[in-house]
């Protein structure tokens, strides 16, 4: 044990030499990344996770840099297995887990002069270290239930596929601005199966809940989670009282092998995160109306805060506005009932002007029996007035994350004729699984108030968003979509969610049409923008 213990230790130390030459600054994949900051250490895969930047995207992104001698065979062989299941991770898109943008392996855009043996290139995680969340204290249950819980749903959908994804290492993870943990550095251990996904989602909810890591090769940084005498995790509830003990049971229950009451697939986990989620909410609801009812008088009555005290003043106050309430009923009491006297007197005849609710406003044409409109009280809001098209000023190919799709032809969308067209690229997977859309910038002489945009297609199965641009190239995050529409037939009108007034707009693809099982490609044949009347 001791020896296998040296020998893992020796392992580790050369995982950290080889990885000591990579530095803030230095540049791998060919010369396209430049190396800015590490976030963690994979030492079971000799991987090193760093942050970077694309010299020629001009973005941020993420790298697992797969460390080890080239001239050793074993190492090689395990590295070339990692590249391809995140490869094969590339067609997989949620949520959940980064987008992988690219793979390099050795002799293809990775020299043995670097050090490595492969680059796993994904899009960049905004957010917080996941270490960093636990190293101040433990996750509320609550929150920490919901953060699995969406993590879970990534693995439940990407087992579902076929796909394993790998995070049973907590610096492969990161915390989203939005509350959500996701997989940040794709990259899936050789011999890493859908077991070994599960045991994470496990092990992941112990971190949060302790602060402590249950399954082996953990980062440093990290302390281990404590074993019993017969070698079982110790519950979180042991660790932490506060605990609830579904959670707590679930978190072990997920970790270990053995046993029949074991959990095996994310579809269970994510049935018990829910209802423990659910029933610890309504516990601090509970909990929370309690506290206000600890300060109810002996006769039940119940106060939010305190006891109110005597206050004449106020008590003035509210007899001054009570005396008002009344008078004023009475008041309004009285004029009803003259209402009433003269309708019963009266002689009958109308008085004041002859109104047609059934005419358009401002008209004056005579009332006519039954001729009234029916209240608009389930009516939807009708189109806006649209006016004659406003031709733009030029027409260019939008492609922010990625090159070619016929920019050359894009003026055909705008020369008048349907019958000349523009199309995509054929691709043989569909969006975002290589890049998040594509799509055509249209700018005008001046701004104007756009309230539909007509779009000739014969793309059946094409979804695009219109969005609004304050400079002819901007970033799409800059952006901001006014409507939406699928192209579903030869003409399709989208109106825009209300008339919007700008002098550039973007027609961005977000999914493309299929072309009969020999990939997804979508065509356009003209685009009228037709302002507001």
């Amino acid at each position: 044990m001791d020896t296998r213990r040296s020998e893992q230790a020796g392992d580790a130390a050369g995982i950290r030499a080889r990885g000591g030459s990579l530095a803030p600054g230095r540049v791998v994949g060919d010369g396209r990344y430049r190396l800015l900051a590490q976030f963690g250490v994979d030492e079971r895969a000799a991987a090193h996770l760093w942050r970077a930047r694309d010299g020629q995207l001009k973005r941020d992104v993420a790298l697992t840099l797969l460390v080890g001698d080239p001239a050793d065979p074993e190492a090689a062989r395990q590295a070339r297995r990692t590249l391809e299941r995140a490869a094969h991770a590339s067609k997989f898109g949620h949520g959940g887990v980064a987008r992988v943008l690219d793979v390099l392996s050795l002799g293809s855009g990775v020299t043995s002069s670097e050090g490595l043996l492969g680059v796993v290139v994904a899009e960049w995680t905004k957010g917080s270290d996941l270490v960093d969340l636990v190293a101040q204290r433990p996750v509320a249950p609550a929150a920490a239930a919901r953060m699995v819980q969406a993590l879970a749903e990534a693995v439940d959908h990407a087992h579902q596929n076929g796909l394993v994804l790998g995070l049973d290492h907590p610096q492969r993870l990161r915390l989203t601005p939005g509350g959500a943990l996701k997989l940040a550095f794709p990259g899936p251990l050789p011999e890493a199966t859908l077991r070994d996904d599960v045991k994470a989602l496990g092990a992941v909810l112990y971190l949060l809940l302790t602060g402590r890591w249950a399954l082996p090769g953990g980062p440093p940084a990290i302390p281990a989670a404590p074993l019993t005498p017969q070698g079982h995790v110790v519950p979180p509830r042991s660790l932490v009282p506060a605990v609830p003990p579904e959670l707590s049971s679930l978190a072990v229950r997920t970790i270990e092998d053995g046993g029949s009451g074991g959990i095996r697939t994310s579809s269970a986990i994510l049935r018990v995160l829910g209802q423990v989620a659910e029933h610890e909410e309504r516990t601090q609801l509970i909990n929370a109306v309690g506290k206000d009812e600890a300060a109810a008088d002996p006769d039940g009555t119940i106060w939010t805060t305190k006891k109110p005290v005597k206050d004449v003043a106020r008590r003035r106050k509210l007899a001054f506005g009570v005396t008002v309430l009344v008078v004023a009923t009475v008041v309004i009491l009285a004029w009803g009932g003259l209402m009433l006297i003269n309708l019963f007197q009266g002689d009958g005849k109308p008085t004041g002007p002859t109104i047609n609710v059934a005419a358009p406003p401002g008209s004056s044409a005579p009332a006519k029996p039954g001729n009234q409109a029916p209240p608009p009280a389930n009516q939807q809001p009708a189109s806006p007035k649209v006016g004659d098209p406003v031709a733009p000023k030029s027409a260019s190919l939008y492609n922010p994350e990625g090159s070619g799709d016929n920019p050359g032809r894009v003026k055909n969308t705008i020369d008048g004729d349907p019958g000349t067209i523009w199309k995509t690229d054929q691709y043989q997977q569909q969006l975002p699984a290589l890049k998040p859309g594509v799509g055509i910038a249209v700018s005008f002489d001046n701004p104007v108030n756009l309230a539909q945009v007509k779009i000739s297609a014969d793309s059946p199965g094409t979804k695009v968003e219109i969005r609004s641009a304050d400079s002819k190239n901007p970033q799409l995050d800059d952006t901001k979509v006014v409507g939406s529409g699928d192209l579903n037939g030869p003409d399709t009108t989208i109106t825009l969610q209300q008339p919007t007034q700008s002098q550039y707009f973007i027609v961005w693809i977000t999914q493309l049409g299929d072309n009969g099982g020999n990939g997804f490609e979508s065509q356009i044949g003209e685009l009228s923008f037709l302002p507001a009347a």
